[in-house]
């Protein structure tokens, strides 16, 4: 399932509402259990466990409203069996129950900090990471991000997709790093492309620009680790008419192209210098030329992709997972691709993950 470009997991609702009522459930079974066997058994010492259950997912009133139910339990025990010890048990109920009322004010305090966190996460999201049309004429695109953290929601991955006179032009990209420095890095350059692709006829013109503002971005927020702070992209236009892309690859993984009989890796002819490394390299940033063919599909990634490893260490095999892929729409592609890497890793991801898989249907 795929919803503004970010696959979801569905979850079953049931074992949820069951979840929830765990804490009611094992005060009836403990009740039950202290009702039901003789006293030296003294099933009703577990009562206190009830109320520090419900701690972990109640608010604070029905946490301390279970508290009151198990210690007027405990009471009517006391009265049934009088050698049971209550009091002991009564004032253990007490304290578990206003430890409990606590650490569950706790916890939604910092639930609702979380839930700011992410709500400012999704609008930087909508800055970085905006929704794609599905269609720019007729070239379909379909997106995929995962962060690697879930709760940042958002990492130093990148894509973004323009219409211009020129044909439509994407680009995909890694910023070297994590947290906000990344993604302020990862924005200067999106912000740079969305205005470079409309006032640049030539590739190679754009990740200069780009390299220049990722440059500026360093120079005015120094990176802390000794190392500069770059990035690696993918920038590939696709024209209007005509089936021959022009890419420049940045240090970038290359893409891959799922054929009617084959997957072809376009390897760049030569190296082009990654973002904000051209004044050291310099910048010579080469285009290259590639066939794309109405119904083949195009496949952008990061590196995070490639990388995800299983427990034993291996790595995705991705261009074998490709070979294996029947023609399918970019959107399935995507669903199958997230699937796979999350049964590839276990549900682990350490790297955040970024695709755009495009196809060009004909005019």
């Amino acid at each position: 399932m795929i919803e503004s470009g970010r696959p979801r997991l569905r979850r079953g609702y049931g074992n949820g509402r069951l979840v929830r009522l765990s804490p009611v459930i094992l005060t009836v079974v403990i009740a039950g259990l202290a009702y039901a066997t003789p006293p030296e058994m003294a099933f009703s010492r577990l009562l206190p466990a009830a109320p520090a259950l419900a701690a972990a997912m109640w608010p604070v009133l029905p946490t301390v409203l279970l508290g009151t139910v198990c210690l007027v339990l405990m009471i009517g025990l006391s009265l049934v069996f009088p050698d049971l010890g209550a009091w002991w048990t009564c004032g253990g109920i007490v304290a578990v129950t206003v430890a409990a009322a606590y650490g569950s004010h706790v916890r939604l305090q910092r639930e609702r900090t979380l839930f700011q966190v992410r709500l400012v996460a999704d609008a930087a999201q909508q800055v970085v990471l905006r929704p794609l049309p599905q269609r720019f004429r007729n070239v379909e695109i379909e997106s995929l991000y995962l962060a690697a953290a879930a709760e940042a929601r958002i990492g130093g991955d990148f894509y973004e997709v323009v219409d211009t006179p020129y044909g439509v032009r994407l680009l995909i990209g890694d910023v070297r790093g994590k947290g906000l420095p990344a993604v302020g890095a990862a924005a200067a350059i999106v912000n740079a492309f969305r205005e470079a692709a409309h006032g640049e006829a030539s590739m190679a013109d754009i990740a200069r620009r780009l390299d220049a503002s990722c440059s500026r971005h360093n120079a005015a927020h120094p990176p802390e680790a000794p190392m500069e702070r770059f990035a690696t992209a993918l920038l590939v236009e696709i024209p209007h008419q005509g089936s021959r892309i022009t890419i420049v690859n940045c240090g970038h993984p290359p893409p891959l192209i799922h054929g009617p009989r084959t997957v072809r890796v376009l390897t760049p002819s030569a190296p082009s210098p990654l973002l904000s490394l051209a004044g050291l390299l310099g910048d010579h940033y080469r285009a290259d030329a590639f066939d794309l063919a109405p119904g083949e599909l195009l496949l952008l990634y990061t590196d995070g992709i490639a990388e995800t490893r299983a427990r034993d260490g291996a790595f995705f095999p991705l261009t074998e997972w490709m070979r294996r892929q029947p023609p399918t729409p970019p959107r399935d592609l995507l669903t199958a691709l997230h699937h796979d890497l999350l049964r590839h890793s276990r549900g682990s991801l350490d790297d955040d993950i970024a695709a755009l898989a495009v196809r060009v249907h004909a005019p």
